[in-house]
């Protein structure tokens, strides 16, 4: 194990030395950041555009302004007609999406590097020429209320989600889904698409990542062509919230059909802030590991295989946000078993951690199973790209990248122990379950037991 975690080590490194060697940074005078990472590879590139606005910068009766936008942005501008910007990004080869988060909303394009300025074109033209009509907003409107109803509404494990974000925050607007509740989107008018858009649409609150077989110097010339002429706009202050600390623990029951009962333990945690003296978020990730990742991860290890007590089980950490983070534990019953038994088995695992640590052993296999996750995901353009964006959007900045992994690394099984003791508190908890409804006329299973359907 120890000659393996050398090998990724080395392999990392000189990834890292690539890595920092192929990214060029500038930002035009319009406060437009470019960052291009030259990857030869493969004849193509993908342009992402990442605007440093989500559904965090709503505000309660607008939720879901923000991803209502982004279905927007793909009507048509003052001289593209609605549904040309997907047609002919088709028609060079290419692909193309766009996705809204609690930090951020991106667009992107994959094509053959021939096609990079007709993206370009396509993309700065929204970025300031939408056409947001009224009647293409009502259709609109009942496309994001119907994925909400199908994602959401009609998912028992999306509403335990929501509803226990809703209940774990109090002040930070986490607590509102990306998508919006629907009591919001049946309110929302094109008024409110417009505001936002000439709110945070700007160049000088976005970045734009080029990463594929091109050359930094032209692809900073394309920039300035079709992005260089759109005018910078004053931002409004953003407020900066900040979650009191929870004085109790929280518990919930959602109501929903489903099979089977689910159980989820949340605890608040940290997030990287300063990237080179933070610790705890690293250990955090080392710990999430431990519990969770793979066949020989505690959890499944434990719970699953040899306790029986669970048909499946895991543990979850973000440790890069532009807001809070959760530690999260959850299962899902074995036959026969109730939530109860399920919680009091992960309650187990947390005091065993606690009181023992984790193994030499375990740290290894956890430190070289997420270095060489890192390694492979180089493989990827996209990914590339997406990892610029995100440590951007979220004020990190692409540059700590290596930080972040070479932090990783120097993780010690005392700073697992000692994080795992300090979030793992009930006062820092919130305990949500699901109970199952009957699914479409079929009777009940009794609480906590499973039966085949």
């Amino acid at each position: 194990m120890r000659a393996y975690l050398f090998c990724i080590a080395l392999l990392l490194g000189g990834a890292h030395a690539a890595a920092q060697a192929e990214v060029f940074e500038r930002t035009l005078k319009n406060g437009l950041k470019v960052i291009v990472k030259e990857d030869r590879r493969a004849p193509v590139v993908v342009q992402q555009i990442w605007y440093k606005t989500g559904s965090m910068d709503e505000r309660t009766g607008v939720t879901g302004i923000a991803h209502v936008l982004e279905h927007l942005m793909f009507k048509g501008t003052h001289s593209i007609p609605a549904g040309e910007f997907s047609k002919r990004i088709a028609a060079a080869g290419g692909r193309e999406n766009a996705f809204t988060s609690y930090d951020y909303t991106a667009y992107f394009q994959q094509l053959h590097k021939s096609k990079l300025p007709l993206a370009m074109q396509l993309e700065s033209d929204r970025m300031r020429n939408l056409n947001l009509t009224a009647a293409d907003f009502a259709k609109e409107i009942k496309v994001v209320m119907e994925e909400r109803r199908l994602r959401t509404d009609d998912s028992a494990h999306a509403l335990l989600q929501e509803k226990m974000m809703a209940t774990i925050y109090q002040q930070h607007p986490y607590q509102h889904p990306v998508i919006g509740w629907m009591s919001d989107l049946e309110a929302l008018t094109v008024g409110d698409a417009k505001a936002w858009y000439d709110r945070w649409y700007a160049p000088n609150n976005a970045t734009l990542v080029i990463a594929g077989d091109v050359k930094a110097d032209e692809v900073f010339a394309q920039a300035q062509q079709y992005y260089g002429a759109i005018p910078r706009r004053a931002m409004p202050p953003r407020r900066n919230f900040i979650e009191p600390e929870q004085a109790g623990i929280k518990r919930m029951v959602v109501k929903a059909p489903a099979e089977l009962p689910h159980l989820v333990m949340s605890y608040h945690a940290p997030v990287v802030r300063d990237p080179a003296q933070d610790w705890k978020p690293y250990a955090l990730q080392i710990l999430a590991g431990v519990l969770d990742g793979n066949e020989s991860a505690r959890l499944n290890k434990h719970l699953v295989r040899e306790q029986q007590i669970a048909s499946g089980a895991g543990a979850g950490y973000d440790a890069t946000s532009r807001g809070p983070s959760l530690f999260t534990l959850e299962a899902t019953p074995s036959e026969g078993k109730a939530v109860n038994d399920i919680e009091a088995a992960l309650r187990g695992e947390i005091a065993l951690l606690v009181r023992d640590g984790v193994s030499g052993d375990e740290l290894q296999r956890v430190k070289a199973q997420v270095m060489a996750g890192e390694v492979y995901k180089r493989d990827s353009l996209f990914y590339q790209a997406m990892q610029i964006g995100q440590m951007e959007s979220i004020g990190l900045g692409h540059r700590v990248i290596p930080k972040l992994l070479e932090k990783l690394q120097a993780v010690t099984a005392e700073q697992v122990r000692q994080v795992a003791e300090e979030i793992f508190q009930d006062d820092n908890l919130t305990v949500a379950v699901l109970d199952p409804q009957p699914l479409s006329g079929k009777p009940k299973a009794p609480q906590g037991v499973t039966h085949a359907h």
